[in-house]
């Protein structure tokens, strides 16, 4: 939703398109007029396969940097659409920036990340306007305001998409639980620390939330918005994809951070009773991601 939007409103703006009135088929018609000649993305999780995806619609190629702990499920499904992925030893942040550079370097490149900074705001926050829809349905569909939303956050920009619907477009104020690795839990530090802080990352079956520096236009946002932050173990989290696809429930260890998340916060006294859960509560866990996009290391070995 996210990247899908953020290419349509970049692609659009360079052509010279109504953005209250974008469509594929015009965003194909007019890509030529656009100068885009490529895409660009760090990725790892979803984000880099959408971008892709939505290259592969306007005809054009993708390159796809990838970080250290991407899984090669991911890895295929990226190519499945036509990308080319590169490696980029080390962490998300280096991903991050080598494709900043390739962008810059390559003429007709466009960039579409889902993390600012100074000089690159535009496009993260048209991604936030994307992740948005999803708040809008879980309120379409619920039909009644929920007690808790529980949101998993690697750079923080669709715990921002959330945090902004419910803080600003719903009429529903539910209270917001971000989750993170505790081996990659930027957000929390920033917290702690009150100001936006990156940390050093490792290895984590949560790869698509494996970020050390939280999104320079979500921070704010995040730090006056949620009502608490907290961060799960890799066996928390493996145990609780287990537990959601033994339900029937589709989900990958970022999927399953939510629940393991939920469930750290309701074990303090203090975060249970400022999330104001009781046993006639209704809580949103966001999963976003399946299983097979990011198996388990014991189940893809």
């Amino acid at each position: 939703m996210g990247a899908s939007w953020a290419v349509a409103r970049a692609v659009g703006e360079r052509a010279s398109l109504d953005a209250s009135a974008l469509t594929l088929p015009k965003l194909i018609a007019h890509i030529d007029e656009s100068g885009v000649k490529a895409f660009v993305a760090a990725t790892d999780g979803n984000h880099g396969r959408a971008v892709a995806r939505m290259a592969k619609l306007l005809g054009r190629p993708a390159f796809i940097f990838i970080p250290d702990g991407v899984t090669q499920a991911a890895q295929d499904a990226i190519k499945s659409e036509g990308a080319t992925v590169i490696h980029v030893p080390g962490s998300y942040d280096g991903a991050v920036e080598s494709a900043n550079a390739q962008a810059l370097s390559q003429p007709g490149a466009l960039l579409i990340q889902d993390t600012s900074w100074e000089g690159y705001q535009d496009i993260p926050a048209w991604i936030v306007e994307g992740y948005q829809t999803l708040c809008a349905e879980i309120d379409e569909q619920l039909g009644s305001a929920p007690t808790v939303v529980v949101v998993p956050v690697g750079v923080g920009s669709l715990a921002e998409g959330v945090t902004r619907y419910y803080r600003g477009q719903s009429s529903f104020t539910p209270a917001l639980l971000s989750v993170e690795p505790e081996v990659a839990a930027c957000l929390l530090e920033s917290l702690h620390a009150g100001a936006l802080t990156s940390v050093e990352t490792y290895t984590s079956i949560m790869a698509g939330l494996n970020c050390g520096t939280p999104s320079a236009s979500a921070w704010p946002i995040l730090q006056h918005g949620i009502t608490g932050a907290v961060a799960v173990s890799e066996e928390d989290a493996a145990d609780a994809v287990h537990e959601l696809n033994a339900l029937g429930v589709d989900s990958g260890p970022c999927g399953g951070a939510t629940l393991a998340g939920l469930r750290n916060a309701l074990a303090d006294p203090g975060l249970r009773a400022a999330l104001g859960v009781d046993a006639s509560s209704t809580v949103i866990l966001i999963n976003t991601e399946g299983f097979s996009a990011n198996p388990l290391p014991e189940e893809s070995a």
